[in-house]
């Protein structure tokens, strides 16, 4: 929206002076109201299913410390990146790995570099009651039935628990009894309504839960999957408006205070940030 002031030739000297003090109140009045509605807009994060739960929190939290709103919208990684590309209005996007980051970067629609917010962690979990003390003979057993991990080609949490069962030898026998998740959310799904027996999954789900839920977990050995390195972007759609609050969301997801939220959700801090 464009203004213009109507500036008439003033004699008098008093006269001037009000008339100049009459333009300044203007300019401040339509100043003010041309900010409203920028600061009313939202900052739109794109964010992994895994890391919703968190990523609310901590948009609560910016909240309450400078009255800026933030919408979150998740999904698996890859879709998400897919949106992105297609044009999608989201200003941040948190992926759940570096690689879908990257890929977005590369392509040209972020303002920064892949930055790495959060470690992530696999267990693998039943909500059955069935012992996970020895989860590996567990899931080989024909007896357990289906076992369900997120789509390796689209959520990064899939492709850990791929690489975990790979590790051990065991995925090409369990291929017949996997159940594949969009996301880590359906997987959760899937565990927690008992659609299956056992799952693999983000351990910030044990967090999320109610005591009653009696979820039973092991966290499997990250040594047997390459590190969850959870990729923050700002991307180019954060210029079009906002960008100052955008921008500012951006940095208080490395702020100690956000950090701290991350460990409450059993996610580990990554220092080289």
């Amino acid at each position: 929206m464009k203004y213009s002031l109507l500036v008439i030739p003033v004699q008098n000297p008093i006269c001037r002076k009000t008339s100049n003090l009459i333009q300044q109140i203007v300019l401040l009045i339509l100043a003010v109201f041309t900010f409203i509605p920028a600061f009313g807009q939202p900052v739109r994060v794109a964010v992994a299913a895994n890391a919703q739960t968190v990523v609310r929190k901590i948009a609560a939290d910016f909240k309450n410390k400078t009255g800026i709103n933030v919408e979150i919208i998740s999904g698996s990684s890859g879709k998400l990146a897919a949106q992105i590309k297609n044009g999608a209005p989201y200003d941040l996007f948190l992926s759940a790995d570096m690689d879908f980051a990257q890929q977005v970067y590369t392509e040209g629609f972020a303002l920064t570099k892949p930055r790495v917010y959060a470690l992530g962690s696999l267990i693998v979990c039943s909500a059955t009651g069935a012992s996970l003390e020895n989860w590996k003979a567990l899931i080989s057993d024909q007896q357990t039935g289906k076992i369900a991990i997120a789509n390796p080609a689209l959520a990064p949490y899939g492709k850990a628990a791929e690489q975990a069962l790979k590790h051990y030898h065991l995925y090409a026998a369990l291929v017949p009894r996997l159940v594949f998740g969009e996301s880590i959310s359906q997987v959760n799904t899937y565990v927690l309504k008992k659609v299956v027996n056992i799952g693999f999954t983000t351990e910030s789900l044990v967090y999320e839960l109610k005591p009653a839920d009696h979820l039973k977990w092991q966290r499997i050995d990250p040594a047997t999957y390459t590190p969850i390195q959870q990729g923050a972007l700002l991307l180019h759609y954060a210029k079009r408006k906002n960008y100052t609050e955008n921008k500012r969301f951006y940095d208080y997801l490395f702020s100690a205070d956000a950090k701290a939220v991350f460990s409450q959700y059993g996610y580990r801090n990554y220092k080289s940030n």
